[in-house]
Protein backbone atom coordinates (compact mmCIF):
# COMPACT_ATOMS: atom_id res chain seq x y z
CA UNK A 1 0.00 0.00 0.00
CA UNK A 2 1.26 3.42 -0.89
CA UNK A 3 1.13 6.47 1.33
CA UNK A 4 -1.66 7.91 -0.83
CA UNK A 5 -3.78 4.78 -0.35
CA UNK A 6 -3.26 4.85 3.41
CA UNK A 7 -4.22 8.52 3.63
CA UNK A 8 -7.32 7.97 1.48
CA UNK A 9 -8.35 5.03 3.68
CA UNK A 10 -7.88 7.05 6.88
CA UNK A 11 -9.83 9.97 5.41
CA UNK A 12 -12.70 7.64 4.45
CA UNK A 13 -12.82 6.11 7.93
CA UNK A 14 -12.90 9.58 9.52
CA UNK A 15 -15.79 10.66 7.24
CA UNK A 16 -17.78 7.51 8.10
CA UNK A 17 -17.15 8.02 11.83
CA UNK A 18 -18.27 11.66 11.57
CA UNK A 19 -21.49 10.71 9.83
CA UNK A 20 -22.22 7.99 12.40
CA UNK A 21 -21.58 10.44 15.27
CA UNK A 22 -23.91 13.03 13.71
CA UNK A 23 -26.83 10.62 13.27
CA UNK A 24 -26.40 8.24 16.22
CA UNK A 25 -24.21 10.13 18.70
CA UNK A 26 -25.38 11.35 22.11
CA UNK A 27 -28.13 13.98 22.20
CA UNK A 28 -28.16 17.22 24.13
CA UNK A 29 -29.92 17.31 27.50
CA UNK A 30 -32.88 19.17 26.01
CA UNK A 31 -35.00 22.28 26.35
CA UNK A 32 -37.66 22.38 29.05
CA UNK A 33 -41.08 23.40 27.72
CA UNK A 34 -42.45 26.55 29.35
CA UNK A 35 -45.85 26.42 31.07
CA UNK A 36 -48.25 28.99 29.66
CA UNK A 37 -51.09 30.74 31.48
CA UNK A 38 -53.50 28.31 29.77
CA UNK A 39 -51.77 25.39 31.50
CA UNK A 40 -50.08 23.98 28.41
CA UNK A 41 -46.39 23.09 28.34
CA UNK A 42 -45.27 24.87 25.19
CA UNK A 43 -42.18 24.98 22.99
CA UNK A 44 -41.42 26.39 19.55
CA UNK A 45 -39.64 23.99 17.17
CA UNK A 46 -37.94 25.32 14.04
CA UNK A 47 -37.89 22.86 11.14
CA UNK A 48 -34.89 23.67 8.96
CA UNK A 49 -32.44 20.88 8.15
CA UNK A 50 -33.73 19.11 11.27
CA UNK A 51 -35.59 20.08 14.43
CA UNK A 52 -34.35 22.90 16.67
CA UNK A 53 -34.55 22.10 19.52
CA UNK A 54 -34.47 18.38 18.88
CA UNK A 55 -34.85 17.36 22.55
CA UNK A 56 -37.79 18.74 24.57
CA UNK A 57 -38.46 18.00 28.24
CA UNK A 58 -42.04 18.00 29.62
CA UNK A 59 -43.94 16.65 32.63
CA UNK A 60 -46.39 13.78 32.37
CA UNK A 61 -50.17 14.19 32.83
CA UNK A 62 -49.98 17.84 31.75
CA UNK A 63 -51.05 19.01 28.28
CA UNK A 64 -48.31 19.73 25.74
CA UNK A 65 -48.54 22.12 22.80
CA UNK A 66 -45.59 22.14 20.41
CA UNK A 67 -45.44 24.87 17.79
CA UNK A 68 -43.69 23.66 14.62
CA UNK A 69 -42.50 26.30 12.13
CA UNK A 70 -41.14 24.95 8.86
CA UNK A 71 -38.62 27.24 7.15
CA UNK A 72 -37.64 25.05 4.20
CA UNK A 73 -39.13 23.23 1.24
CA UNK A 74 -37.47 19.80 1.52
CA UNK A 75 -40.00 16.99 1.02
CA UNK A 76 -38.83 15.19 4.15
CA UNK A 77 -39.90 18.04 6.42
CA UNK A 78 -43.51 18.17 5.17
CA UNK A 79 -44.83 16.26 8.17
CA UNK A 80 -44.03 15.54 11.81
CA UNK A 81 -45.07 12.22 13.38
CA UNK A 82 -45.46 11.30 17.06
CA UNK A 83 -46.06 7.52 16.80
CA UNK A 84 -46.30 6.95 20.56
CA UNK A 85 -49.13 9.48 20.88
CA UNK A 86 -50.91 8.73 17.61
CA UNK A 87 -50.35 12.30 16.41
CA UNK A 88 -49.06 13.73 13.17
CA UNK A 89 -49.32 17.08 11.40
CA UNK A 90 -48.61 18.49 7.96
CA UNK A 91 -46.20 21.41 8.10
CA UNK A 92 -46.74 23.98 5.33
CA UNK A 93 -43.67 26.11 4.59
CA UNK A 94 -43.66 29.42 6.47
CA UNK A 95 -46.57 28.55 8.77
CA UNK A 96 -46.71 27.58 12.43
CA UNK A 97 -48.63 24.39 13.18
CA UNK A 98 -49.53 23.27 16.71
CA UNK A 99 -49.42 19.65 17.85
CA UNK A 100 -51.26 18.99 21.14
CA UNK A 101 -51.37 15.89 23.34
CA UNK A 102 -51.15 14.77 26.98
CA UNK A 103 -48.29 12.35 27.75
CA UNK A 104 -49.54 9.86 30.33
CA UNK A 105 -46.35 7.92 31.13
CA UNK A 106 -42.81 9.13 31.85
CA UNK A 107 -40.24 8.03 29.32
CA UNK A 108 -38.44 9.03 26.15
CA UNK A 109 -40.50 9.28 22.96
CA UNK A 110 -39.16 9.93 19.49
CA UNK A 111 -40.76 12.17 16.89
CA UNK A 112 -39.69 12.35 13.27
CA UNK A 113 -40.54 13.33 9.74
CA UNK A 114 -42.55 10.81 7.73
CA UNK A 115 -39.32 9.40 6.24
CA UNK A 116 -37.49 9.13 9.58
CA UNK A 117 -34.61 11.35 8.46
CA UNK A 118 -35.37 14.28 10.79
CA UNK A 119 -35.56 13.04 14.37
CA UNK A 120 -36.26 14.52 17.76
CA UNK A 121 -36.95 13.30 21.25
CA UNK A 122 -39.58 14.19 23.83
CA UNK A 123 -38.45 13.42 27.38
CA UNK A 124 -41.46 13.01 29.69
CA UNK A 125 -40.63 13.24 33.40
Amino acid sequence: MTLTNILALLFGVLIIAGIAWFFWGPRKSGVRAATSSSGYQEAMVLVKGGYTPDVIVVQHNKPVRLHFRREETAACSEMVVFDAFGKSAKLPTGETVDVEFVPQQPGEYEFSCQMGMFRGKLIVE
